[in-house]
This record gives C-alpha cells, sequence and structure tokens, in this order.
C-alpha cells in the first residue's frame, strides 16, 4: 500500500471516528443525563434481536430514576426520552403545536397506500383526513354499530356451546379473536358479510393474515420498498369494486367507504380525494384494527384466566345487566358497566402493545432542566421525544404494585387520552381515532362470552409472559382454556 493511499484512508477512518464521537457525545456538550452508548446507539440489542424494546426501554428508563428526562441514541439520533408525567402531558397535549406529528414509518413517494395513512401523516393534511374520518366513530356511529357487535358476540356463544368440551381446551386464541375482529371491520368499513367463525377459510380474513404477515420484522423492512409484498391488491379491489357498484345502483351503507364516498362531494385544500386515498384509508381501519384489537382480547382472557377473583366479579356484572335487560343488553347498559371498563383499562395498562410513543418536534421548545441544578435543554425542530408506555405503566410511582391485575385503579374512573395515567391508545390530539369502536366492540363480546364461559389456564399459559418473536409488534405468546360457566 503506498503512502498516499494509507494516508487517505487513515483521513477518512479519522473523519469517521470524529463525526460518530461529536454525534454521540452530544447530550454531554449540552449537560444533559444521557445513556453511554456505541455506534449502533441506545438501542442495539434491538437492533440485533438480543433485547425486547419493551425490556430496553426499562432499563433506559430506570437509568436515572431522578431526572424528568434523559438523552439516548437511535444510532447516531439524539432523542429525549420523557419520564416526567406532567412535562408529557405539556408536550403531548397543552403544546401539541410544537409536536404535531409522528415519525413517519414510510415514504409515500415509495408506498402511496400506506404513506396517506392517518398515522403517517403529518401537518395540514393529517388535520384535514382526522376531520374526514372523525364521523365515522362518533357517539350516535357507535349506537349504529351495536346491533352489529352484538349479533357477533350471541353467535360466538353459540358457536362456542357447539364445540365438544375438548376443542375448547386449547382453542388458538389469537387465531379465533382475529376471526371476530375481521368480522366486524369487514362490516363496519368494507360493507360485507363474513362469517370468519364457521368458514375460518374466507378470503377476507386470509388476505388479511397473509398481508399482516409481511410485518414481520425482516419483511416490514422490505415492505417499506416494495409495498406489493404487502399483498394489499385483494383489499383494495374490494373498495373499487364497491364504490362503482354503489354509484351504479345508488345504493348507501352506514360504512367507511360510504363516508369517504360522501365527502368526494366536497372541496378539500390537503387531500386528494381519489380512489387511492379511499382505499388506504379502508385498509388503515383494517390493519389498525384485526391486529391490536385481537391482540387486546388475548391479553384480557390470560388475565382473567390468572386472576379467577376478577373474573368472578365482572362475571357478576354481566349477570345483573344480563337480568336487568331479559337477557338483551342495550348500548346504555353496555357503556355504564364500571367494572368491564376498569378491567379493559386495565388490560391496557398491565400488557401495553406500544412500548413507546414518538413526537418530532416542529418548533423550537424549551424544556426545563433534566436535573435540580442544570440547564433548559431547547428542542430544535427535527428532534425527536420518546414517551415510554410500558416503563411509565410499570412504575411504582404512578401505580402501587404495578405487576398485579387491579382493576380497581380505574373503577368509576374515566381515563382518557389527555390524562397521563394510561396511555394504552396514546396520549392528546393524536390518541387513536378508532378507541371507541375498539372498546366497544372488545367489551361487547367478552360481556357474552364470560356470561356463558369462564377463562382457565391450561398447559400452554405462560407465566412470565412471553412476547411473540415473530410478529414486528408488541405481541405476546397467550393461551387460555374456554371452560363452561358453573361447570
Amino acid at each position: 500500500m503506498g503512502t498516499a493511499t494509507f494516508l487517505l484512508i487513515s483521513l477518512v477512518l479519522l473523519g469517521i471516528y470524529v463525526y460518530f464521537r461529536r454525534r454521540l457525545n452530544y447530550f454531554k456538550s449540552l449537560g444533559v443525563p444521557y445513556v453511554t452508548s456505541g455506534l449502533f446507539g441506545s438501542l442495539s440489542g434491538v437492533i440485533f434481536g438480543t433485547k425486547y424494546k419493551s425490556y430496553l426501554l426499562r432499563e433506559l428508563y430506570n437509568y436515572h430514576t431522578e431526572a424528568k428526562y434523559i438523552g439516548v441514541y437511535n444510532f447516531t439520533q439524539p432523542i429525549i426520552l420523557l419520564r416526567d408525567l406532567d412535562l408529557i402531558k405539556n408536550l403531548a397535549v397543552k403544546h401539541f403545536e410544537n409536536f404535531p406529528s409522528h415519525v413517519p414509518f414510510v415514504d409515500d413517494t415509495v408506498d402511496p397506500m400506506f404513506g396517506v395513512n392517518l398515522f403517517n401523516m403529518s401537518g395540514d393534511r393529517w388535520k384535514e383526513t382526522r376531520a374526514l374520518l372523525t364521523p365515522n366513530f362518533t357517539g350516535n356511529r357507535m349506537k349504529g354499530s351495536f346491533e352489529l357487535m352484538v349479533k357477533c358476540g350471541e353467535n360466538l356463544v353459540n358457536y362456542l356451546e357447539e364445540l365438544p368440551d375438548e376443542e375448547r381446551e386449547k382453542i388458538p386464541t389469537k387465531n379465533f379473536f382475529g376471526r371476530l375482529a375481521t368480522d366486524l371491520i369487514a362490516t363496519s368499513a368494507f360493507g360485507l358479510q363474513v362469517d370468519s367463525l364457521k368458514n375460518p377459510k374466507n378470503e377476507f380474513f386470509r388476505h388479511g393474515r397473509d398481508a399482516l404477515s409481511s410485518f414481520t420484522p425482516t419483511k416490514q423492512a422490505c415492505a417499506r420498498t416494495f409495498p406489493r409484498l404487502m399483498k394489499l391488491d385483494y383489499f383494495s379491489n374490494i373498495v373499487k369494486s364497491t364504490v362503482a357498484n354503489r354509484d351504479e345502483q345508488g345504493i348507501t351503507r352506514a360504512d367507511m367507504i360510504q363516508l369517504l364516498m360522501n365527502a368526494r362531494s366536497k372541496e378539500w385544500k390537503h387531500i386528494d380525494m381519489n380512489f387511492d386515498f379511499m382505499a388506504a384509508q379502508a385498509i388503515t381501519f383494517f390493519f389498525g384494527g384485526f391486529d391490536t384489537t385481537s391482540m387486546q382480547m388475548c391479553i384480557l382472557a390470560h388475565e382473567l384466566a390468572l386472576n379467577p377473583e376478577v373474573q368472578l366479579r365482572l362475571q357478576e356484572e354481566i349477570d345483573e345487566v344480563m337480568e336487568k335487560t331479559n337477557g338483551s343488553p342495550t348500548y346504555e347498559a353496555i357503556n355504564d358497566m364500571a367494572y368491564l371498563d376498569a378491567v379493559f383499562d386495565e388490560s391496557l395498562r398491565c400488557r401495553s402493545q406500544v412500548s413507546s410513543i414518538d413526537r418530532v418536534c416542529s418548533k423550537e421548545f424549551e424544556l426545563p432542566p433534566a436535573l435540580p441544578g442544570a440547564k433548559p435543554f431547547t428542542l430544535k425542530p427535527g428532534m425527536v421525544v420518546w414517551i415510554p408506555v410500558q416503563p411509565i405503566h410499570e412504575d411504582p410511582k404512578y401505580f402501587t404494585d404495578p405487576e398485579k391485575f387491579d382493576p380497581d385503579r380505574y373503577y368509576e374512573k374515566r381515563v382518557n387520552g389527555d390524562v397521563p395515567s394510561n396511555f394504552g391508545f396514546g396520549i392528546g390530539p393524536r390518541i387513536c381515532i378508532g378507541r371507541r369502536f375498539a372498546k366497544l366492540e372488545i367489551k361487547i363480546l367478552f360481556f357474552y362470552i364470560l356470561s356463558k364461559f369462564d377463562f382457565v389456564p391450561n398447559a400452554d399459559t405462560n407465566l412470565p409472559v412471553q412476547f411473540d418473536k415473530s410478529q414486528f409488534n408488541q405481541n405476546y405468546s397467550l393461551s387460555v382454556k374456554w371452560r363452561k360457566k358453573n361447570q
């Protein structure tokens, strides 16, 4: 190797070293408490698959227990990890205009379908799309969906009662609840009548399951570059044929596709009301409700199986409502069930499916000192903050005996997105738009299940709970036995 070549390589390596050293000393130079990090940042354990993100976030969260926030790194990108609840509420709610967006997970020039996903949008386009979709999740619309959900609950119980006892010993819970969620989403978003319990191999469920398989850690990265791997043509064709058929025959229905069709007659400043946009919103509703809803039902069944005293108390409340309504519960009766509400909220707290929530700074914002005697820190536009959801849900500072499944934490206390004590659906104006639909759906289905059945542990019920490594989201590997009530 010649001297000139050697010097050139040395200079390049020195430049790389200086760059990374400067980037990874960012917080040190500003006096912000931070977690020491190597070349791959604070998330190296997640990157190399040696740690689950929620476990790693717990370690980061507990690194400086007195700090309001700490500095961490995503590779060389500096991130502020918030620890103080008042500060979190200040950023996500009071000063939302300074932190209005998530970190986008896909470039809409690469993937026009997921690029117009509400979660992925920012700015005026997000505001306009949110306003467009909100009527689909109002109280009146939930009342309209109530009868469909009740019918699904009744069909579910009838199906379970017809199963032999040995088949209820080990029902594949995630798949089973996924079929229930599929039926409700097919009706509410796509205007389809699907019975995935009696016909588990129907096209709608099968294509949805196949598309979701693209969200493994490896496939998800490929899907961002090659969107067709997501196998979304089936759903796009449903939307296209439905719109064409309704236009031709003058058919109207109270579902999401109809909401989008009606919006074509209005003028929009920041969104293009074309077919791709309409299909994207319907597909987003499917992806947002299929996996997360079915997973939350698995979590709830698991916790009830392990906490029979909670399950019994809930069943007593259900029996009372059944008696008062002569076996035909009303929308108001379900929503007035304080203990059912508390059980649901506690399931969101103890087993969150979201390990963290991010926000991107759009305007300069001064944070108070992280520690007494330290200096304030100014967030610059483009910087990212993380809200560590599961670590906060497990912090004994906020929740006594946090490992215990205790619905009394929420009994007769309404929890909403602006009260930072449970981040199951997010917080502030970007709280999950479909939360009311998901919560009502789960409450109704469990109302009917527990009116006739108990959840009890089986041979595959694991404790402690294990994460499902094959999934990109924070999913759990759970299994329970379904037993006829009072058996």
